[in-house]
């Protein structure tokens, strides 16, 4: 039977507050544990991250103390949760680890979000920027086993292929040709809001973190790599949050985030393989029932609305993390030369995304372009992990996938 959110109690908020102990949870085994299990933890760090700074933004502008300490209450729960959830991460990983995780979720949540959004706008939206995500993954896995002897197919655990996207150095744009039509409030699927608000969560942690590691490394490639790459991701928050209805009102966005979380939880729950990272998801959801009770409250307070208007009568089929390969080759086949002008998309390199390259990528030694090149002058070729067969574009092949 489909589960709503709404029908369910949560955990009383003034018996969430966990101590030191319960919050120290234990991390994931990075050499045992399912990749896509580490793929849910990062995604979930994301959308609480953004519930936080969504609380945050709203304090700000409200001039409502009532409502203040409300969102104060329900904050501090969620900064326990971003806690726990990030914590699980293990130590030893090291940051370009991390990182190739990142873009395995950037690939197969965006890819899996692509494959089920209902309208063709937004869906043109995600299979434009999984391409580029793919490309990503595929730069920092050589990046990896330059600087640490390691190949990056232990971390994906072939569940995500590693071969050349949408080429980094053409990801860069005029900025304003990355935004995006947004989709209508009174219109949209309420699951067409659920994938903006989920990818938009999670490219804006990815921006984030590539704004604070970067400069972190003592190798100069590593150091570019992450400069060029972390603008990039710029670019994508702008293209994701683009397509959020600016017309929301405020006490629409509180309910449609903690939703979300309701529904980002439930899925992980009914999907995740560890059991003990499983409770967590259970746990977590039972608490964001409760936010979500005091996010339509005010809403129905302050908003005059009831949140039913706006929320889908039962959460959707869960979000999945699964392999999306022949989904990505379709992309490769069909869209790899793609760009952007105003808020649509083109295959002709246009006036303003010319003059864009040749400020940025003019100079020569664009640092992704770079990686390969090291890598091939060290290795011999740049690395690949191609499971499905050879490049679905012909001009993305190496001498060794040519008939």
């Amino acid at each position: 039977m489909a589960f709503n959110p709404l029908d369910h109690k949560g955990i009383p908020l003034d018996k969430q507050v966990r101590n030191w102990q319960e919050l120290n949870v234990d991390p994931i085994d990075p050499d045992r544990a399912d990749p896509y299990t580490r793929c849910r933890i990062i995604t979930m760090n994301g959308i609480e991250v953004e519930a936080i700074m969504f609380s945050h933004h709203f304090n700000r502008i409200c001039p409502d103390m009532e409502v203040k300490r409300r969102l104060a209450e329900v904050r501090y729960i969620e900064q326990q949760q971003q806690k726990a959830v990030n914590w699980l991460l293990p130590g030893q990983s090291s940051v370009l680890e991390t990182t190739i995780a990142y873009e395995q979720v950037a690939v197969d949540l965006t890819g899996w979000v692509a494959r089920m959004e209902p309208d063709p706008y937004l869906k043109q939206a995600y299979e434009f920027g999984v391409l580029e995500d793919f490309d990503h993954l595929y730069r920092y896995a050589n990046l990896y086993e330059m600087i640490e002897h390691r190949k990056a197919e232990k971390i994906v655990d072939g569940l995500t292929e590693i071969i050349p996207g949408r080429p980094t150095p053409l990801h860069h744009r005029a900025p304003v040709d990355n935004l995006r039509e947004p989709y209508d409030r009174t219109k949209a699927a309420p699951v067409s809001k659920l994938h903006a608000l989920t990818i938009m969560s999670a490219e804006q942690q990815t921006m984030n973190f590539y704004m604070n590691v970067g400069p972190l490394y003592m190798e100069p490639i590593a150091r570019r790599l992450y400069q060029e790459i972390g603008l990039i991701e710029e670019e994508h928050v702008t293209h994701y949050e683009s397509l959020v209805d600016p017309g929301e009102t405020w006490w629409e966005r509180l309910v449609n985030h903690e939703y979300n979380e309701c529904y980002l939880y439930h899925s992980f729950m009914e999907t995740e393989s560890d059991p003990r990272i499983k409770a967590i998801w259970e746990l977590h959801l039972n608490m964001e029932l409760e936010h979500l009770r005091i996010a339509c409250d005010l809403m129905r307070e302050h908003d005059g609305r009831d949140p039913e208007s706006i929320l889908a009568p039962a959460l959707p089929e869960p979000v999945t993390f699964e392999p999306n390969k022949q989904f990505i080759r379709g992309l490769l086949a069909t869209q790899i030369d793609l760009t952007t002008l105003g808020t649509g998309y083109v295959r002709e390199a246009h006036e303003r995304f010319e003059r864009m390259q040749e400020q940025i990528n003019g100079a020569g030694h664009v640092p992704s372009d770079e990686v390969l090149e090291q890598h091939t002058a060290q290795f011999g070729s740049d690395y690949r992990l191609s499971t499905d067969g050879r490049h679905p574009d012909p001009a993305q092949r190496r001498q060794d996938e040519q008939e």
